[in-house]
């Protein structure tokens, strides 16, 4: 209940925007941020092309007036096995999404945030796999989350003076799908993570939110370049 608190306090006088390729999903949470009485907006966009993800950001202007805080959250988790056996579809995929989809996002949200005068702040969400841990059998997914951390820095060093700050998030398994594994549903997830993580579960969603939160506040006006790892302990 205290998180929920925290969470809604960072939220109010917030207008968000829901964004992805899928409207359903954008919908359910605009009608949730309405229900507890805020305002919120949801565009479909596709993040690996880059002329969909300026139009996102032309759209959320046009709305809102600004964009004051972005978080670059689109990824996807597929390719599984050793590196001699990754497709060349899965890898394409891999990249597209994951690792240039941040790009252009980075593109479109700094071009219009460098030309605000209260410039704007960047969370872009990697993983504790790619930077921090390595596991067998994952090797697209952790080199793009990889990718996704250093251009974070690259692009908080580049953009930092734009009055743009950027930060990433990288979080371990959570209480999402992506984190179970093939078959397998809560309470056989819940018993794995019992052993597999130092925490001994996964972190709830709104254990990550609040990392977001943090990262995107006024209080953290001189963390510039950080990987923030919330991950229960595994990549420690």
């Amino acid at each position: 209940m205290l998180q929920q608190e925290r969470t809604a306090r960072a939220l109010t006088g917030v207008e968000p925007v829901a964004a992805g390729r899928t409207a359903a999903p954008l919908d359910e949470t605009v009608a949730l941020i309405e229900q507890g009485g805020g305002t919120a907006a949801a565009f479909t966009a596709d993040v690996s092309r880059s002329g969909e993800v300026r139009a996102l950001v032309d759209r959320t202007v046009t709305r809102f007036g600004s964009l004051d805080v972005a978080v670059n959250n689109a990824g996807v988790l597929r390719g599984g096995g050793p590196v001699a056996d990754l497709s060349e579809e899965d890898w394409r995929s891999l990249v597209d999404i994951n690792l240039t989809g941040v790009l252009f996002s980075l593109q479109a949200e700094i071009a219009l945030m460098r030309e605000q005068a209260t410039g704007g702040v960047i969370v872009n969400l990697a993983s504790n796999l790619g930077a921090h841990r390595r596991v067998p059998g994952l090797a697209g997914y952790v080199a793009t989350k990889a990718g996704v951390s250093a251009l974070t820095r690259a692009a908080a060093l580049d953009h930092i003076a734009d009055g743009v700050r950027i930060n990433a998030v990288s979080p371990g398994p959570s209480a999402t799908p992506m984190s179970l594994r093939p078959g397998e549903g809560d309470t056989a997830r819940a018993t794995r993570m019992e052993k597999d993580s130092p925490l001994g579960r996964v972190s709830a969603t709104a254990e990550i939110a609040a990392a977001v939160l943090y990262l995107a506040s006024p209080e953290a006006a001189s963390v510039v370049g950080a990987d923030l790892v919330v991950d229960g302990g595994a990549a420690a």
